[in-house]
């Protein structure tokens, strides 16, 4: 019997997306080939950058560890927990701060601890944020952008992090623990959201902003207006009283100044970081276009949830105002023109600022584009990856160039020089806490490097060939410093045989070995013209002497008398 035709009967939706799916439910699995591949490439980044981290020098840690560290103990290494509580650079610091002790404590005083933490902590950041990827995409749309996550947190820009632990452990905890807040709130677990901004808030001031950027997720779910107005109540409330008790002044040599110009260009420059080395207007111009971008989807967004239509990236927009929260706060507390660029945005660490925007601007453009076919998602995805990572290498060779010397301060505070503690702004106080508690160097493992002569022990100086500045043979040195002194830093430049020497010696007159220092550092600009190809500069910690100093390069065993 023919069935009755249905004149009113609805005909399909045909303006509707088309859903980037293009498998059947059962088959879309986690471990197929093409998704093991996507986090085969997404592991990439982290691979390369905890190969950085676990190749990071013993010591590769900055003035703040020392002075922190200098801070919450006592002579005989016990933690002072008040201190704990107070602020370091006008910044919450208790995480950090028990990071810092804890590696005192229990690793030894080893920077490759905290820069591996660094690297477990910003995985921990990718993994949240894929949580957040509708489970609509395909597993090749998820893979991509996972992977494109991962390549931007991971950036070569950020190096800073990695080979050294301070700036890493101080300021990856608490965007790590923003990330889990905003993960959170994009699904509405709120209490754990509050938990992780807690978390944040306790590690440094970069989470300070994470309220209102929870309460802004809250409110594009369309969540209680009442939990919705607590959070953000709790974020006045936060920055409120962290202004309040802050210590006055500006901190790290930050201008003073109103400077609208400066402070412009520098959330611009942060937000666009990962398209430049050291030009800071390529990366104003970058920035520029990401917030422009950013803004008209995040528009866009306020738009569906005005029109009674809650999307599915409540998160990402979230995620897109708190890395512009970010750039404002670089902006208004670390404007200063003394950095290289002349533009603070452009720092290694500060990449993740860059990172987080540009992550939720692509990220939000891929979901507002589901017609957008899988190939040209995963072009976009590689090349993103791809280009951002290779500009970023400029950027790491200056950060391994910068942070070289600083090799230098195991040999510096277990002589106990002064003058060269001051030259690497250790604080010479943190010695008796760090021997106390058996740190590096106040161990047996402490070496010079020579593959040999050690601290006290004695070389023949009469078999030292000497190594004039100039003339004839394969050696060559000389010293810049004025003068080789008791407690001193001593710099000067080396080659052997067309190559750096292994180590420095300094000893006093009789051969007894006082001092030592590093090798192979960039030449600067007034030891560049006048040596040989080859040389590369040194650096050494004066010990205690009993006469003039004697400075050796070693070579394979071999004893060079540059003075």
């Amino acid at each position: 019997m023919t069935q009755p035709v249905l004149a009113d009967a609805p005909g399909p939706d045909v303006t509707a997306p088309i859903p980037r799916i293009t498998e059947p439910a059962h088959r879309r699995g986690s471990w197929r080939p093409g998704a093991v591949a996507w986090w085969v490439f997404a592991a990439v980044p982290a691979g390369l950058a905890l190969l950085a981290a676990v190749r990071a020098p013993r010591m590769h840690v900055l003035l703040d560890y020392w002075h922190v560290f200098t801070k919450i103990t006592d002579d005989s290494g016990n933690l002072l927990l008040g201190q704990v509580f107070t602020y370091h650079l006008d910044q919450p610091f208790v995480v950090p701060s028990l990071l810092f002790y804890a590696d005192a404590a229990w690793f030894g005083g080893d920077n490759r601890v905290l820069t591996v933490l660094t690297i477990v902590l910003l995985v921990v950041a990718v993994l949240a944020l894929r949580t957040m990827l509708p489970r609509q995409l395909s597993p090749t749309s998820r893979g991509a952008l996972t992977a494109g996550i991962s390549w931007l947190l991971f950036s070569s820009h950020a190096t800073e992090l990695w080979v050294q632990g301070t700036n890493g452990i101080s300021w990856v905890p608490a965007v790590t623990a923003c990330a889990i807040a905003i993960a959170c709130a994009h699904h509405g677990r709120l209490a754990l959201a509050s938990g992780a901004a807690v978390l944040g808030c306790l590690s440094f001031g970069a989470a300070l902003p994470i309220w209102f950027v929870i309460a802004f997720i809250m409110w594009l779910r369309k969540e209680s207006l009442l939990r919705t107005a607590i959070l953000a109540g709790v974020g006045i409330v936060v920055v409120g009283a962290w202004w309040l008790t802050k210590p006055a002044g500006a901190q790290s040599g930050s201008t003073a100044a109103f400077d609208p110009d400066g402070r412009l260009s520098v959330i611009a420059a942060a937000a666009g970081g990962l398209w430049s080395v050291d030009t800071a207007v390529i990366a104003v111009i970058a920035g520029g276009l990401t917030i422009t971008l950013l803004g008209l989807l995040l528009s866009s967004t306020i738009g569906d949830r005005l029109r009674d239509s809650a999307g599915t990236d409540a998160g990402w927009a979230g995620l897109a105002l708190y890395a512009f929260a970010l750039a404002l706060m670089l902006a208004l507390g670390r404007t200063t023109t003394n950095v290289p660029g002349g533009n603070v945005g452009l720092i290694s660490r500060y990449a993740l600022v860059a990172a987080l925007a540009t992550v939720a601007l692509f990220v939000l453009t891929t979901l507002r584009r589901p017609q957008w076919s899988q190939r040209h998602l995963v072009a976009a995805v590689a090349a993103l990856a791809l280009i951002t990572h290779a500009i970023g290498g400029g950027k790491a060779d200056e950060v391994r160039r910068s942070y070289a010397p600083l090799t230098l301060s195991a040999i510096a505070l277990r002589v106990d020089a002064p003058a060269a503690l001051d030259a690497l702004h250790i604080q010479r106080d943190a010695a008796p806490a760090a021997r106390a508690l058996h740190a590096y160097p106040f161990t047996d493992e402490f070496t010079l490097g020579c593959h040999g002569p050690e601290l006290g022990g004695h070389v023949d100086l009469a078999t030292a060939q000497p190594m004039p500045s100039g003339g004839p043979g394969d050696a060559h040195g000389a010293i810049d410093s004025p003068a080789a002194t008791a407690g001193a830093l001593v710099t000067g430049w080396a080659v052997v045989a067309g190559t750096p020497p292994d180590c420095i010696l300094l000893t006093d007159p009789t051969g007894t070995v006082t001092g030592g220092g590093i090798t192979g550092l960039p030449l600067t600009a007034a030891q560049g013209p006048a040596t040989p190809a080859g040389a590369t500069a040194w650096r050494a910690a004066a010990g205690p002497t009993s006469g003039p100093l004697v400075v050796l390069a070693v070579r394979g065993g071999h004893l060079h008398r540059i003075s």
